[in-house]
């Protein structure tokens, strides 16, 4: 009987035991593992998607598209999971347009759960993968960035990166805007893995659409000019825009050599620049229009007001010729502009007062600092400070030497002389979401009259003898200035490189447009009038038509 009740304590005592161990465990996962184990619990049965939202298109001051994204996938794998990796490989290769090899190289990984074998697949293609129901993929929602029109304005609309941020152009401008926010969605799954409900826990908030003031067509004529140029005069680089003087509204912006906004890693890095604002180059005879309007603003000359212009001027230590000597013993101010005389220009520039008041009109046209464009990497080009002038400095920079600006300076500056007196920031974005950008207010520089006068004399350099005879455009009276600038080479000025430029407007007497055509080192030919001025005129007799301007 003892023997009988010493077995019934000892299995008392090992059920008490194993009830007190079990009542342990129970504590020990109930309240010291409790918040890991709902983790735990809430990863098997819950799930967060991503939901990603649209970017906003990029579109013309017309509604064409110009930048638009469009459904995808990212195509990713659990290496482990896939049985044959040659035949997978082999399979997905020519569907989503990838390198066999890299896709094998990926899959062959062992140590890693996740790898992608294609990122942005566009989703028609993505849907051929799913249907070979492949062990061991998945196929994750997104969108990728397309431009409808390839090549057109792509330095402008620049480029997105793969994860959807833009890195370039005004994708990077305006990233915040286009970029949206994507939205959350909770889902709850049974044990064996059957949804039980479905719930956005965060809206998506899709991108604001941006809308510019280029125009397409005027920007596909630009280019197309632009093409001619590059094929016929072979020069490192091209850049032409269009402007309307009175608002500084871009209508067109167009880069050579073009590059393919959906192809930009087939372009070279130099390419892919916006010249327009991320160039710096000496304008050259360009700038001799300030010179006069300077000198004019302060009542220093008139149109009339006559110089002595020898053979050769002797300036400093150094000797000033004109680049053809018209033997007329003396010019008026209006001819020193139809003609270029560099001597002329000089000499108006001393009319003037000097360097002093020179350097102000200097910055008073805003060189030297940006224009405030809404475009990214603009340069502020270089303007050598007063204090550092030499005996020779105004021998050079009245007539466009010594002094460096990008082409975006120089349209605001002539947009000035061509509305009247106004220097205000170009812009090229119109509205963001449906909503009209705040434009910065423009501030007078010129009095209108004598904007008038350099409108009139600037007619001259397009009329017969001028420098840009052949930007005559028959029905209409224009006006503009060429540049040929000599290239500065290690502190040399080069025999062999230059800039030649023309930068004009029509029509000449209330100028509706404002257009400038500037080539980075021509072959064959280097003078505005022979390279850029042809150029300007089939961009602008385009533009007139184009906008229904009536002929004067």
């Amino acid at each position: 009987m003892q023997l009988i009740d010493r077995r019934i304590g000892f299995i008392f005592a090992v059920f008490l035991a194993l009830l007190t161990i079990g009542a342990v465990r129970a504590a020990w996962l109930g309240v010291v593992r409790a918040d890991d184990l709902e983790r735990a619990a809430a990863v098997q049965q819950e799930a967060k998607i991503t939901i990603p939202a649209r970017r906003g298109s990029i579109e013309d001051a017309n509604g064409i598209d110009l930048g638009v994204s469009e459904p995808a996938m990212d195509i990713a794998a659990t290496p482990r999971l896939v049985t044959d990796a040659t035949k997978v490989a082999a399979k997905l290769a020519p569907i989503i347009e990838r390198d066999e090899t890299t896709i094998l190289r990926s899959l062959a990984r062992r140590d890693t759960q996740f790898v992608y074998l294609g990122r942005g697949i566009p989703a028609e293609r993505a849907k051929r993968v799913q249907k070979l129901k492949i062990p061991g993929l998945e196929f994750i929602p997104r969108y990728r960035r397309a431009y409808p029109r390839d090549w057109m304005a792509s330095q402008v609309l620049g480029v997105v990166g793969t994860d959807g941020e833009g890195l370039a152009g005004l994708e990077y401008t305006f990233d915040k805007q286009l970029r949206g926010r994507d939205g959350e969605r909770r889902l709850v799954k049974d044990a064996m893995g059957q949804p039980l409900e479905i719930r956005d826990t965060r809206p998506v908030e899709p991108g604001k659409d941006v809308t510019l003031t280029l125009d397409a067509n005027l920007q596909d004529q630009a280019e197309e000019v632009l093409a001619e140029v590059g094929e016929k005069w072979k020069p490192k680089g091209a850049t032409a825009i269009v402007m309307d003087p009175h608002t500084g509204s871009l209508l067109a912006l167009a880069n050579w050599p073009r590059v393919n906004a959906n192809e930009p890693d087939q372009a070279p890095d130099e390419a892919k620049q916006n010249r327009a604002v991320a160039t710096n180059y000496e304008p050259g005879s360009t700038f001799k229009a300030f010179t006069v309007a300077a000198a004019l603003e302060e009542g220093k000359v008139t149109p009339e007001t006559s110089f002595s212009i020898p053979s050769v001027y002797t300036y400093a230590d150094r000797e000033l010729r004109d680049a053809e000597d018209l033997g007329l013993g003396s010019m008026t101010v209006s001819e020193i502009l139809k003609y270029s005389s560099n001597i002329g220009a000089v000499k108006i520039a001393a009319a003037l007062g000097g360097s002093k008041p020179f350097d102000k009109w200097i910055h008073r046209f805003g060189f030297g600092k940006a224009t405030g464009v809404d475009l990214p990497g603009e340069q502020i080009g270089l303007v050598l400070p007063l204090k550092d002038y030499s005996g020779a400095t105004m021998g050079n920079l009245p007539i466009g030497q010594g002094i460096s600006v990008t082409p975006m300076q120089m349209m605001a500056a002539y947009a000035a002389i061509a509305n009247g007196g106004i220097l205000r920031p170009p812009h090229i974005v119109e509205k963001v979401g449906g909503q009209p950008v705040r434009k910065p207010a423009g501030k007078r520089i010129l009095s209108e009259s004598t904007t008038a006068s350099v409108r009139k004399m600037l007619e001259g350099v397009i009329g017969t003898g001028g420098t840009a005879a052949g930007a005559e455009i028959p029905g209409y009276t224009t006006a503009g200035k060429t540049g040929t600038a000599e290239k500065a080479i290690n502190g040399e000025y080069s025999k062999e490189f230059y800039v030649a430029s023309f930068v004009g407007f029509a029509p000449a007497k209330n100028p509706k447009l404002l257009a400038a055509v500037i080539v980075d080192e021509p072959e064959g030919d280097i003078y505005g009038g022979q390279v850029a001025a042809p150029a300007w005129k089939q961009i602008v007799n385009f533009a007139l038509g184009y906008k229904k301007i009536r002929p004067e």
